[in-house]
């Protein structure tokens, strides 16, 4: 059974003042999180702003990363695209850089259909060694991947698990209980990290842990040994956070806060802009409410 961890983080992707990647506080952010409690970094997500970012500098962070934190954490590349040759042929030069997993978008923007998912998921997996998860987004994709799929694809030996973002607690749970006993199935929000984890979730893929990681792993673990309420008190301390971090498009707000926080990941790429004022003041507000700031 392949292990990723419980806790993994989506990290942001650190820019310097020119907006260039600063590798050197990627690296460092790497061993941060996994110092409060990731047990695993995915690297050019989503959160990670990999539309803005080439495949040049996407593979210097995959190296870059691995070189700070392997063998301490798994490292998983986000290697997915709408273009299957061209993922097939990144997966293979990201499987290079020594990283432990694959991450694999839904196909944007094209909306392929479920067919169609299932053949470009096949195709980029039998091309790597590696354990791939499968990302499913909609609400970025503009396509579901349905239990149906999911649980085909389950059947590809190194398809192993599913960062669900869908927000959608009933097809979390039947994709729970369709899929094999071991297949992972992560939360791919942190406000349902809790909820998924009740129908029989591995962990969340989060955003909120480069914050709040050893609270979200400490949530996870009494889960876990069955003390249901200080999960849930967890959970409802947290929940503040998880809203916070999502009143504008991700990362916008993770980034701000790191920065008041003083760790230099910089601004977003365009077309991503910094948060409003008033988003910023509600940030400051939960930050000192729980004691960051």
């Amino acid at each position: 059974m392949v292990e990723f961890g419980k806790l993994l983080t989506a990290m942001v992707t650190p820019f310097n003042e020119d907006g260039e990647v600063d590798y050197q506080t990627a690296k460092n952010l790497a061993i941060k999180l996994v110092e409060n409690g990731s047990d695993g970094l995915v690297i050019a997500g989503t959160t990670g702003e990999s539309p803005t970012l080439t495949t040049e500098e996407k593979l210097t962070l995959f190296s870059t990363v691995v070189e700070a934190v392997g063998g301490k954490a798994t490292v998983i590349a986000g290697t997915g695209s709408n273009n299957t040759k061209a993922t097939v042929e990144f997966t293979k030069e990201a499987e290079r850089t020594g990283v432990d997993g694959i991450l694999l978008v839904a196909p944007y923007y094209n909306k392929p259909p479920q067919e169609g998912l299932y053949q470009h998921f096949k195709k980029v997996a039998e091309a790597t060694t590696l354990p791939v998860m499968i990302y499913n987004i909609p609400g970025r994709t503009g396509i579901n991947i349905t239990p149906a799929t999911m649980r085909r694809l389950a059947e590809i030996d190194n398809i192993v698990a599913l960062k669900e973002s869908t927000g959608n607690l009933e097809q979390a749970a039947e994709m729970v209980r369709v899929l094999p006993k071991d297949f992972l199935v992560y939360s791919g929000d942190d406000n349902m990290t809790l909820p998924i984890l009740s129908v029989g979730g591995a962990g969340v893929v989060s955003v909120a842990s480069h914050l709040v990681g050893r609270r979200i792993k400490n949530m996870i673990e009494a889960h876990q040994a069955g003390d249901v309420t200080e999960a849930t008190k967890l959970h409802q301390e947290l929940l503040p956070l998880f809203r916070v971090l999502f009143l504008t498009t991700n990362p916008i707000m993770v980034k701000a806060a790191l920065n008041m926080l003083g760790i230099p990941v910089g601004t977003t790429r365009l077309p991503l802009v910094g948060p409003e004022p008033n988003e910023l003041e509600q940030l400051k507000e939960i930050l000192q409410q729980l004691g960051l700031s």
